[in-house]
């Protein structure tokens, strides 16, 4: 079978930038999970609003691309934030299907209320004129924003990474979530904490619908297309492992584009298959701990 380099490389770059998404996605979920023990089915929701705020930032109040890579994190991370002191700080100490139920139960009406609104069909977001053309790498033509996507990704992961497993307050976040009574007693407030660590994941999972929309469009159903595979992405890499999050997200985009070129026909289910082989080797996934 003889190699054609330039489309291997077009399906290799395809599978960096859905690394990306997933690397992104699914740092935010393993942050939400690892910190406060929530399975957040509402992840797929607060991504399609990143891209929804951003639209609405262009659109009704004339706030380019740049500004809202800031803002639109910002706004959910917030309406996170109030979802999380208003329901999900009720579900604490019990079972972590009730987190499940009720932040999929708010997934469906947060994708319902806009697609009512705005029907199934995208809405354009047009690419920033800094990031418009491309690059002539030789062997392959790299659209420059496409390449942004992938830098930034990379850049805002190992920042998060660096933040909960090597900072001061990365050490109160994680003993907040492990001995809340002792970190009590040290004077710091715990619930703020775990709010302000919901936001933080969340405002993760808008801000890859912000650099989403200008290449996928802006859809209510954006979200629902992407969940179940990040969930996929969690579970191989360990639930609650952030490093394992971000290594498994890229690495499951290029062998899901490498598999686009050798077996189109397992390319939408490779990533089903390794979580499958990888649950029955090590239950805990590939960087996970037992608890």
């Amino acid at each position: 079978m003889s190699i054609n380099l330039q489309a291997l490389s077009a399906q290799l770059l395809v599978g960096l930038i859905n690394g990306s998404f997933y690397a992104l996605l699914s740092l935010g979920l393993a942050v939400i999970f690892g910190m406060l023990n929530i399975i957040n089915f509402a992840h797929g929701a607060v991504y399609m609003m990143g891209a929804f705020c951003a639209y609405f930032l262009l659109n009704v109040f004339g706030i380019g691309y740049w500004p809202a890579l800031i803002v639109a994190p910002v706004l959910v991370g917030i309406f996170g934030m109030v979802m999380e002191r208003t329901m999900l700080k009720w579900l604490t100490g019990l079972d972590h299907l009730y987190g499940l139920l009720l932040t999929f139960g708010l997934a469906l009406i947060i994708q319902g209320v806009f697609q009512n609104y705005f029907g199934s069909s995208g809405l354009p977001y047009a690419i920033p004129d800094e990031l418009q053309g491309g690059i002539n790498l030789g062997f392959m033509f790299l659209p420059v924003y496409r390449g942004w996507v992938i830098v930034c990704s990379l850049v805002v992961c190992i920042a998060t990474w660096y933040l909960i497993e090597r900072t001061r307050l990365g050490a109160y976040l994680r003993a907040a979530t492990e001995n809340p009574t002792l970190v009590r007693a040290f004077g710091i407030n715990v619930p703020r904490m775990i709010t302000l660590t919901y936001g933080l994941g969340v405002g993760l999972a808008a801000l890859a619908g912000v650099l989403s929309a200008p290449i996928n469009q802006v859809r209510p159903l954006m979200g629902a297309d992407l969940i179940i595979v990040v969930f996929a992405v969690v579970v191989i890499g360990g639930m609650g492992s952030i490093m394992g999050s971000i290594i498994t997200g890229f690495a499951l985009g290029i062998i899901e584009g490498l598999t686009k070129y050798f077996y189109p026909e397992a390319s939408n289910s490779v990533v089903f298959v390794l979580m499958v082989l990888v649950l029955l080797v090590k239950p805990t996934g590939l960087t996970g701990r037992a608890t």
